[in-house]
């Protein structure tokens, strides 16, 4: 897919300091581990689709993405965080799901909580 990518109801920018003479600062966060990108706004809203709609193909979808993509993020995650974040059961006749494990349930909370703490602090930045 080319072009602006899909808002998934998080926006672009995740932090944004108020407007003053036109001028705002806005930031975005990201998690790396080994000098790899480990979680950021992206990977978690793709985690967020895989338990909303029970499958990676249908997360993929969702947000204009292979499938192809969207699986060596499950995996690049799974990696660097040195256990699963995502479980599925392959085909058949229902064909296969996916869900969350409880790892990656808390990694989904941790990002957040750090972007929380990310937009007090970037809102309390004066321009």
């Amino acid at each position: 897919m080319r072009g602006k990518k899909p808002d998934h109801g998080r926006g672009t920018a995740l932090a944004e300091t108020p407007e003053a003479d036109g001028l705002q600062i806005k930031g975005r966060l990201w998690l790396e581990k080994n000098g790899e990108v480990y979680l950021s706004w992206g990977r978690v809203v793709l985690l967020e689709k895989i338990r909303e709609l029970g499958s990676i193909s249908a997360a993929a979808r969702s947000m204009g993405m292979a499938y192809s993509h969207a699986w060596k993020l499950v995996a690049s995650m799974d990696r660097l965080a040195g256990e699963k974040l995502v479980e599925r059961t392959f085909g058949g006749r229902q064909g296969g799901r996916a869900w969350l494990t409880p790892a990656g349930e808390a990694a989904i909370q941790e990002f957040w909580d750090l972007v929380a703490k990310f937009r007090e602090w970037l809102e309390a930045q004066a321009v």
